[in-house]
């Protein structure tokens, strides 16, 4: 096998491994992104974590976050103005990479 072949393995390998450990720190942050809205709905236990399921599955209608924060904004109505639920998903995603990285 050539340098170059070698090289592109390496690449090809290491973007599929970034490109999954992204996949995963947004289903994890869309799941504590629930977690929290479910807290705000007044849902706890088995109720709070079907609504962080309904979260994560809200991920997979469109490409980007935009169709996450409908959910939750939608859900949420007043109880949280859209600076805040942002603010939420932004913190949030470094908790979720920070959890994934220290499970490795």
């Amino acid at each position: 096998m050539t340098t170059f072949s070698d090289r592109e393995n390496a690449f090809e390998n290491k973007f599929a491994h970034d490109a999954e450990m992204q996949f995963k720190a947004e289903a994890r942050r869309n799941r504590l992104l629930g977690l929290w809205a479910a807290e705000l709905l007044g849902k706890s236990g088995d109720e709070a974590e079907a609504y962080a399921k309904e979260v994560v599955r809200a991920d997979f209608e469109e490409a980007g976050d935009e169709d996450v924060y409908r959910k939750v904004s939608g859900d949420l109505g007043e109880a949280a103005d859209e600076a805040t639920i942002r603010g939420k998903m932004i913190s949030l995603m470094a908790q979720a990479k920070t959890q994934i990285l220290d499970e490795i």
